[in-house]
């Protein structure tokens, strides 16, 4: 039988800027060369490339009762998600400004994303009959970053498997994820939030991300570790798999590492070996940047699997 996966977290638009997007403050007007908004949030790209690779897929979020609220739940129906768990609470809806340039920065407003709770989502879980929990953007929701573990555990105990991405934590202070590796599959940071997560486990800073890895996979999941232009790497055990990154145009990276976690679950969830996992995850990343917007350009299981066989003979 298939995986019925729920993914929980945040649900938001994206206001999308690109050309001279360095503000220059003392009332300086600045030209942009576009902007967009579209569908945001780790959880809600994560889910929308799930069920583009063909992954029966819910989101459990809370949207405020507001016209960006109404769009972000329409723009989730219309990417293949079961929207029916994100609901509508008073207030506004989060969104996040994304400055587009070489790299990016983001400037996110909460909102009502932040009011979900551990039991919300437990109940979202029942009602879906879902068998792998996803948790995105966890230190956006205050709740699940203070009680994870708790929620974590219990779909554990129920038989669900899970995974974790955490994603940058606004504050930098990384609190609660540690208490969740013993109940997780798979963790799945970028190299620097890698870093950060296993800085706060005690015993000093890892020299570098491998080594953070090695350390994060002590405490019990799978640990994979995207890795920029080098790519990413996976520790299990003592065993450290890598692949190459997909050479691409870059337009955006908004959401690649969303849309990199989806071709990584889907695999996994089918049972396959660790070198196709992790090659499906990097295509489905590399590909993501092609497009502006975190879902303007998120791979179908045809691409994964055809230039993901390619990437399985790259990996070193």
């Amino acid at each position: 039988m298939s995986a019925r996966v729920l993914v929980a977290g945040d649900a938001n638009l994206d206001l999308v800027l690109r050309g001279d997007v360095r503000p220059r403050f003392g009332q300086a007007e600045q030209y942009l060369t576009d902007a967009a908004l579209v569908l945001g949030s780790s959880a809600g790209i994560c889910a929308s490339g799930l069920a583009r690779l063909g992954v029966d897929v819910g989101l459990v979020a809370r949207v405020g009762t507001d016209f960006f609220g109404e769009r972000t739940r329409a723009l989730l129906a219309a990417n293949g998600v079961d929207a029916s768990e994100v609901a509508a609470v008073p207030g506004a809806t989060g969104l996040s400004v994304i400055l587009s340039d070489a790299d990016r920065s983001i400037l996110t407003l909460p909102g009502a994303m932040a009011t979900l709770t551990i039991e919300q989502v437990w109940d979202a879980v029942v009602r879906t009959g879902a068998t792998h929990l996803h948790l995105a953007s966890f230190f956006l929701v205050p709740d699940l970053a203070a009680r994870g573990a708790e929620l974590l555990g219990r779909a554990r105990a129920a038989g669900l498997t899970t995974s974790l991405d955490t994603n940058w934590d606004p504050r930098e202070v990384w609190d609660g994820a540690a208490g969740c590796l013993p109940h997780l599959d798979v963790l799945l940071p970028n190299a620097t939030e890698a870093v950060e997560l296993a800085a706060r486990l005690g015993g000093g800073r890892p020299a570098d991300a491998v080594a953070a890895a090695r350390l994060l996979a002590s405490g019990g999941p799978l640990v994979v570790v995207k890795d920029g232009g080098d790519g990413a790497f996976a520790v299990d055990g003592e065993q450290v798999a890598r692949v190459a990154s997909l050479p691409v145009e870059v337009v955006d990276t908004t959401g690649a590492g969303d849309s990199f976690d989806a071709g990584f679950l889907t695999a996994w969830l089918e049972g396959r070996p660790l070198a196709v996992c992790l090659a499906w995850a990097s295509v489905a990343g590399s590909i993501s940047v092609t497009g502006a917007g975190g879902t303007g350009r998120q791979a179908t299981r045809e691409e994964l699997e055809r230039a993901g066989a390619g990437r399985v003979g790259q990996s070193r």
